[in-house]
This record gives structure tokens, sequence and C-alpha cells, in this order.
């Protein structure tokens, strides 16, 4: 097949990434079938889905800066959507008569609150636990190469 890259001829990162994917879409799917409505199970395995989404993204970076711009995302985008979610919610709620745009905020306000409660928190998590990683691997690599 012409186009497709082989699995030998991808990166460490790349595969890296495709596991993370892979382990996000198994996570969400059994959130489902465990259900997420009051269940914490469920809930759990949404959140582990979200934050290894992210991780897949961001796991290659090696600068303190593109963590700490995660983490800023993730500060300002959860009031940010917090915000939006509520707006859509009332927006929808004053078009109830007309199903489209009713229908139309429902999935706007849906989606803005998970973003907000799933994707925002694991940005913030990440991007610190993240920037703490690189800062501590960039410390240890600059006295390694003071030492030699």
């Amino acid at each position: 097949m012409k186009g497709f890259p082989k699995l030998g001829r991808l990166t460490r990162a790349r595969k890296v990434s495709l596991v993370l994917v892979a382990v996000s879409c198994v996570s969400l799917i059994a959130a489902f079938v465990v259900g997420v409505s009051d269940n914490w199970p469920g809930i759990t395995l949404c959140y582990i889905a979200a934050t290894t989404f992210i991780l897949a993204l961001v796991h290659s970076g090696r600068r303190i800066r593109n963590f700490l711009i995660l983490l800023g995302m993730g500060l300002v985008g959860f009031p940010l959507f917090a915000v939006l979610h509520n707006v859509f919610y009332a927006l929808g709620e004053i078009a109830k008569d007309i199903a489209i745009v009713h229908h139309s905020m429902g999935l706007l306000h849906a989606a803005f609150f998970i973003i907000a409660i799933m994707f925002c928190p694991a940005a913030v998590v990440i991007g610190a636990v993240g920037s703490v990683v690189v800062a501590a691997m960039n410390r240890r690599r600059q006295m390694s190469n003071e030492a030699a």
C-alpha cells in the first residue's frame, strides 16, 4: 500500500503517541460500557481518556515553555469554557420554541461542559507536572555538562 508508513519506520515518539491514543480510546469505550452517570469508575475512565489524549499530543515536548503554555491554557480555559457552557445553556432555554436552535445550543453547552470539566483539569496537571519534569531534566543535563 502506497502512502502508508510501515510500523517499523515509525519513530519512537510516534509509537508512544499511538499507544497513548489507543489507551485513550479504550478507556473512553470502557467508560461508556461501565456508564458515566453518577458512576465513579466511569467518570475516572473518562478522566484517564482525556489525560492520555492530551499526553499523546504533548509527551514529546522538551521545552518548559510548551508545558507552561499548556498549564496556562488549562487555567484560563476552565472558567472560559464554564462561562460558555452557561451562555449556550441560557440561549438554548431562551430558544426553546425553535427546535434546531434549541438542539444546537444543547450540543454546544454539552461540548463546552465536557471540555471544561474533563480536558482543562487534565491540561493543568500535565502542564504542571511536565514543566517540573522538563526543568529537572534540563537542570540535571546542565549539571552533568558542567562536571564534564
